[in-house]
């Protein structure tokens, strides 16, 4: 297991009410002191015959290789702040998804939104969405193979049989595209190895109401001397965490499966295809959703108020989610004599359908229902070159397409289905990117970072507003339309726009040592306009006419950033960063309260914002076998213009602008423990403990709705034998039974007539247990 990221950490308690300046002044000393940047690991079987300690060093020293900047090179040599986990860290950590990351990187919130599971509402460094309106588009994009995924749907992935994962701090938009002003996650699958290995593994969870079993495997080697396959299964029987005190049955289930074959193909020793197909289905009920106070002062009488400390709820309409997702990708690398270097053409298709139903008044009174219904289909293709010049230039350069079309319809059902309101529309998006990156070495030790990228992106969008297909039982002339199914709506808006960008990225690293690295760059990002697929028609106060669905504009990030990496050999790496990143046009969700709709969703460039902040991290080697990692981020994001109404007050003022912006928690840590030791000729044991804290953060641009602030505490214990055919894991998770919302909407006083008030809060499980066992065997 490698050495990267921040895996098993045990957090210093004292720490989780926050920090006072001692406090701070005290955790910067350990991590001075103590720590060293990486990422902990841990093997995952000892040899019998060799020794115990020469294990752990070998792992400790080992070089973890990142694929940060399209090419293979050491994690401590790269001049950007990324984070990495391996297989081996994802399954001693028992992930199963990418929100298990959510609370262990600082500045880092990988977040499900809960309108529907799998929605991706991911933020870095204060850039993040509050959204599930599929036409939205990201700040941190997820990368899977190298293909870009086109929506938020659907990319709270499985982990299973993952190579690694890679979390880059943005803004990547030099060879990652829009859309990574945040940073970028980069997904890597297996491929099938040198010799036949056969893998299976199954777990299961309780702590709430009802258990959650797993079971994957996965097979696969050499076919002939020039063809590899591999089969890899996931499947998940979720019986339900949550107890809906509405029926007083469990609540939460979800089935789900995942199949991935590969092949690979070698005609020569310098031409390799990979060929994946991957297809997963869903089918579970809708989300947890709890209603709470939501410091307006509305009246909620009628409606159950439940405190944000538990995870309690009660709804009459428990919904569903059903999705069925296929993906196909292929990659070939040529090496090519020029510049001794790589062409590389990745290929990627996505299709995936889905429908929900949400009860979105998040109580037993029919209100407030939704529907929706999804059909997303994209394709991308990317070729590329890397390769060497006169011994101090590596380039990258490449021309990247990408087209995604998107049908989406959305269904109120309000007052008991006294009427109904319907909207949507047909979503297009086209995009032509160029790109070059290269090093230039000026000295043996320092060297000049430069690149930037065109993108040419047209969007076109139709769309059918909520307020004008409203439907009634005793009016039939007025009947519900579906524009995914049969259409029928009426589509008053229709339009396209094209955007041009072109990004650029300046900076020098220096190797003041052999062990430490020292950089500095700017680098500008870029996240296109669009259109709102979720139209609403409100009546905008500030100029007494109906809202538009667009188009918005782009967004536009210039970061500043200053880092170093320190590897301290048999005793640690610590590294760390230092941010401050002027944002232009910032787009955003605004989410409001509306007694016609339920909530008004608009996107518009909101303000100008400032965002400062810093992360440091690392592992230390406290004695043979004991490891100790922390970590540490700050945020300090300002609004320094304000372009819209923010509070909902009618005025543009300075009560706007004293506002916090959402998705920025201030302050990120953790600490972890993680210990090795041999059980005579049996095998080893491995127990290790973390904790991790994230502040609070808003959800709403009003700041009226807030995520708070959580303390993560895990522990664990693996027993692996010395055949490394099998292992045993003893785990839990959120020990400390933390809740967590994925949003927090703020629900009009009144719908119509009727009151309303609280919020659509959806919940995340709280504590786990569970127990693992792993066989396998190579050949």
């Amino acid at each position: 297991m490698s050495i990267g990221s921040r895996d098993f950490r045990f957090q210093w308690q004292g720490l989780s009410d926050g920090f006072g300046l001692g406090r701070l002044c005290v955790f910067f000393v350990v991590l001075g002191a103590f720590l060293t940047v990486g990422v902990g690991a841990l093997p995952t079987s000892v040899n019998a015959q060799g020794s115990h300690k020469s294990v752990l060093e070998s792992v400790m020293l080992k070089e973890v290789v990142v694929t940060a900047r399209k090419r293979e090179e050491s994690i401590q040599d790269v001049p950007l702040s990324v984070e990495y986990f391996d297989s081996e860290q994802i399954d001693a950590l028992k992930i199963r998804d990418l929100t298990d990351l959510s609370v262990r990187m600082p500045n880092v919130a990988l977040d499900d939104a809960g309108t529907m599971r799998g929605i991706a509402n991911f933020s870095i460094r204060g850039l993040g969405i509050n959204s599930s309106i599929p036409s939205i588009d990201p700040t941190v994009g997820v990368f899977v193979d190298g293909v870009y995924m086109g929506t938020t749907l659907d990319t709270v992935l499985d982990t299973f049989d993952l190579e690694s994962v890679e979390v880059l701090r943005g803004p990547q938009g030099i060879l990652f595209g829009r859309n990574v002003t945040g940073g970028a996650i980069l997904i890597n699958t297996k491929k099938p190895g040198d010799q036949f290995e056969f893998s299976l593994r199954t777990s299961a969870e309780s702590g709430g109401e009802k258990p959650n079993f797993y079971l994957m495997g996965s097979m696969g080697g050499p076919l002939s001397d020039s063809i590899g396959a591999k089969l890899s299964f996931y499947t998940n029987q979720d019986k339900g965490w949550f107890k809906n005190l509405n029926t007083g049955d469990a609540f939460g289930e979800r089935d789900s499966i995942m199949l991935r074959p590969v092949v690979t193909l070698s005609p020569s020793d310098n031409l390799e295809f990979v060929f994946r197909y991957e297809y997963h289905n869903v089918d579970g009920d809708g989300p947890a959703a709890q209603s709470h106070g939501n410091r307006r002062g509305d009246p909620n009488n009628q409606l159950p108020d439940f405190k944000r400390n538990s995870h309690k709820f009660s709804i009459d309409e428990e919904g569903f989610q059903k999705a069925d997702t296929h993906f196909f990708n292929t990659r070939m690398d040529w090496d090519v004599s020029v510049g001794d270097g790589t062409i590389t053409n990745i290929f990627g298709w996505r299709d995936y359908e889905g429908k929900t139903r949400v009860d979105a008044d998040a109580s037993p009174a029919n209100l407030f229902h939704a529907d929706a219904w999804y059909d997303a289909r994209q394709y991308s293709n990317e070729l590329r070159y890397t390769g060497s010049f006169y011994d101090n230039l590596r380039l990258t350069t490449g021309v990247y397409y990408f087209n995604n079309e998107l049908d989406y319809h959305e269904r109120r059902s309000l007052l008991g289905g006294v009427m109904t309101q319907d909207g949507g529309g047909n979503y297009e998006v086209r995009t032509l990117g160029l790109f070059m990156a290269l090093d230039y070495d000026l000295t043996s030790r320092l060297t000049l970072t430069a690149g930037a990228r065109y993108t040419n992106e047209k969007k076109k969008a139709k769309i059918a507003s909520l307020v004008d297909n409203w439907s009634r039982p005793d009016l039939p002339l007025r009947s519900p339309c579906n524009i995914v199914k049969e259409g029928g709506c009426t589509m008053k808006f229709q339009d396209s726009k094209s955007w041009n960008n072109l990004s650029p990225k300046l900076g020098l690293s220096y190797q003041l040592r052999d062990d430490t690295l020292v950089y500095s760059h700017w680098t500008r990002g870029f996240r296109s306009g669009g259109y709102n697929l979720r139209d609403t028609g409100i009546i905008n106060p500030l100029t007494g006419e109906a809202t538009t669905p667009g188009p918005f504009g782009a967004e536009r990030i210039d970061s500043f950033e200053t880092g170093f990496k320190v590897d301290a050999g048999n005793r640690g790496r610590f590294n760390g960063a230092f941010f401050y990143n002027l944002v232009d046009d910032m787009q955003r969700e605004l989410n409001l309260p509306n007694s016609k709709v339920g909530v008004a969703q608009e996107i518009r460039n909101t303000a100008d914002v400032e965002i400062f902040g810093f992360e440091l991290d690392g592992v230390l080697a406290l004695v043979d076998n004991l490891f100790l990692l922390a970590s540490v981020g700050y945020l300090n994001p300002e609004y320094t213009k304000v372009k819209h109404d923010l509070n909902d007050d009618g005025e543009v003022n300075d009560k706007d602008k004293d506002l916090d912006p959402p998705r920025a928690a201030e302050w990120t840590y953790s600490v972890g423990l993680i210990y090795e030791a041999a059980v005579g000729n049996w095998g080893s044991v491995a127990p290790r403990v973390n904790y991790a804290y994230r502040d609070k953060s808003f959800f709403t641009d009003s700041n009226l709705g807030f995520i708070d602030k959580q303390k993560m505490l895990d522990a664990g214990v693996d027993f692996y034998s010395y055949s490394s055919q099998w292992s045993i894991g003893v785990y839990g998770k959120n020990l400390l039974n933390e809740v967590k919302h994925g949003g927090d909407t703020v629900l009009p006083s009144k719908l119509d007539v009727a009151p309303l008030g609280g919020t659509f809060s959806p919940l995340a499980k709280g504590r786990i247990y569970g127990v693992q066992l792993t066989y396998g065997f190579a050949l």
